[in-house]
Formats: structure tokens, sequence, C-alpha cells
């Protein structure tokens, strides 16, 4: 049940971040398409981040260290632009255009969804 409820909001935190940033968007022509498109992009951006990240932290600490951890922002960026990439070759409504609207798309989506997780846990306590 956990990993439905940070399905639900990864994709609603990546449907605000297409509110608010402008080069993040999905096309999608109905509602539902729209809702459908946001889920699998969002599962796809959890499998992203999942398998990439942790081995990016090992082969790049040195990199975090140098930059204070700001190099993070940059490692998010990049892998915001390859959900991007994957969401395309699926054919699915998503674009982000370019290197700064995944830079600033990658921040938003990181401050909604822990501003969701905060609000929402994803376990119930008194089980």
């Amino acid at each position: 049940m956990g990993i439905l409820i940070r399905l639900a909001i990864t994709a609603v935190a990546l449907w605000i971040t297409t509110l608010i940033v402008p080069g993040v968007e999905v096309s999608g022509g109905s509602g539902t398409e729209t809702a459908l498109t946001l889920v699998v992009v969002a599962l796809i951006f959890g499998v992203v981040n999942a398998v990439l990240k942790p081995l990016i932290k090992v082969f790049g600490c040195v990199f975090y260290l140098l930059t204070l951890g700001l190099f993070a922002l940059v490692v998010n960026a990049l892998l915001f632009l390859l959900t991007d990439w994957i969401a395309g070759a699926l054919d699915l409504p998503f674009h982000v255009d370019g290197f700064w609207a995944a830079f600033w798309g990658a921040i938003v989506m990181a401050v909604v969804t822990w501003l969701i997780s905060v609000v929402v846990p994803d376990r119930w306590e008194g089980r």
C-alpha cells in the first residue's frame, strides 16, 4: 500500500510541477488521459530515481563533497531529463524543454513531494 501512496504523491507533485514550471508539460487530451500519463511518468521517475540515483551517489561522491551537495541539483535535473526521454520513447505526452526547465522542475518536484509527504504519511499507524 505504501508504494501506491508514494506513486500517487509523486503523480500529484508532477502535476503541480507542470502547473508551476514553464517548459514542463503534459499535453494529454482528456482529464483521464492526463491523469494516466502523470501516473505512468511518476512511475518512470520513481524507477529512474530508485535505480540510478544510488549509483550516481556512489560514483559521484567526490563531486557531492566538492560542491557541498549542490551537484545533487544537477543530478536531479539530469534524471528529470532522462524521465522525459523515456516518456518520449514510450510516446507519452510529457515533455521537458531543456536543462533549466528540468532543473527547476526537479526542485519543485522535490519540494512539493516533501510537503505532501509531511501531510500524507505513507504508512498508517495503528494497524
